[in-house]
């Protein structure tokens, strides 16, 4: 793997993914709720480290809320086997198990806890938290959804994640932020078709995956060490692509995705939710172009001295993806036409 992965966690890395086939297969509610348990109890020894304080914070409180959340969602279900003769009362049912499976995921308004345990976790927890870790609840979502709460929900998310990446100095903050912008889109990708929500997931994820591995090889955890240290003009063009490409600006690989998603909001006449993605796309691009282009534009006033020179052969791995990422789009476009 590119992310340096004790030996010792490699068992538990086994157990989370066979937990989420387990879940995501299941033919009842209850299997389901087996396979998040198994997935909360392999996810925590991950995270945890004695050595580390923020490590240990972080899975206690991922444990607590991912517990509150398991609780919600087997009295709802319980709730719903005991009164399922009453179908007045399955919009209340179908709010609660969708209220459980949007706080498992980090989705807001129940977002409180996100971006505190994402600040205490290395860069490959990181990237299982706002990928792996959503797989769950959203295949959960798709089998049993109430349509105008998830509706709502979408807004909320978009907009949640927007005005949180304002004013944030951490980066693992500023990405955790964006994943909650990027469910809003997941959760109307979802609603179209379980393919689309395929394409969206994997675009998302190979972005991550490619953001979080460059900030592990160059050990930053924070936005003004981007000011601070002279790194490689091609890393910081790179940071610069995949940012641009996350949040949606063509002509990068991102946007692909969301343009689907855009014309199947069209095509439905949703237009109102539609303005509100594409707005909040618009500031949440603002966000990291300000970020970039103050990090590019320190790069000539800092002394030789603060250089630092970072020969890594994956380096050159991730210039090749960033330009695959600025290109896609176009082969993409004759692609799908």
């Amino acid at each position: 793997m590119l992310f340096m992965i004790n030996s010792n966690k490699m068992f538990f890395l086994f157990i989370l993914f066979f937990s989420t086939l387990i879940s995501i297969s299941s033919n009842s509610w209850l299997g389901c709720w087996i396979g998040l348990e198994i997935n909360l109890l392999s996810f925590i020894p991950l995270i945890s480290n004695s050595n580390n304080l923020m490590n240990s914070e972080a899975s206690l409180k991922y444990f607590l809320t991912q517990t509150i959340a398991s609780i919600n969602f087997l009295f709802s279900i319980l709730l719903k086997m005991f009164f399922m003769k009453n179908f007045l009362l399955n919009d209340m049912f179908s709010i609660m198990i969708n209220m459980s499976l949007l706080m498992k995921m980090g989705s807001a308004p129940f977002h409180f806890w996100f971006p505190n345990i994402i600040e205490g976790l290395s860069w490959l927890n990181c990237f299982i938290l706002m990928t792996w870790q959503k797989i769950s609840p959203m295949i959960l979502l798709s089998y049993y959804f109430n349509m105008n709460f998830i509706l709502i929900i979408m807004i909320i998310n978009t907009i949640i994640g927007v005005i949180g990446s304002f004013n944030q100095n951490s980066i693992r903050k500023l990405l955790a932020f964006s994943s909650i912008n990027n469910l809003g889109w997941m959760l109307a990708s979802i609603l179209i078709s379980e393919s689309i929500w395929n394409l969206f997931f994997i675009m998302y994820s190979f972005l991550n995956m490619i953001m979080c591995f460059i900030f592990y090889l160059i050990n930053i955890f924070y936005i003004n060490q981007m000011y601070n240290f002279n790194l490689n003009f091609f890393i910081k063009i790179s940071i610069m692509i995949n940012f641009m490409s996350l949040g949606g600006l063509p002509p990068f690989l991102g946007f692909f995705s969301k343009w689907i998603v855009i014309n199947f909001l069209i095509n439905n006449n949703l237009i109102l939710i539609c303005f509100f993605f594409i707005m909040m796309s618009l500031i949440m691009i603002f966000v990291y172009i300000r970020i970039i282009y103050s990090s590019l534009l320190f790069y000539n006033f800092k002394t030789k001295w603060f250089k630092i020179n970072i020969k890594n052969k994956y380096f050159h791995l991730i210039n090749f993806i960033s330009f695959i990422s600025l290109i896609g789009m176009i082969f993409s476009t004759f692609f799908f036409f």
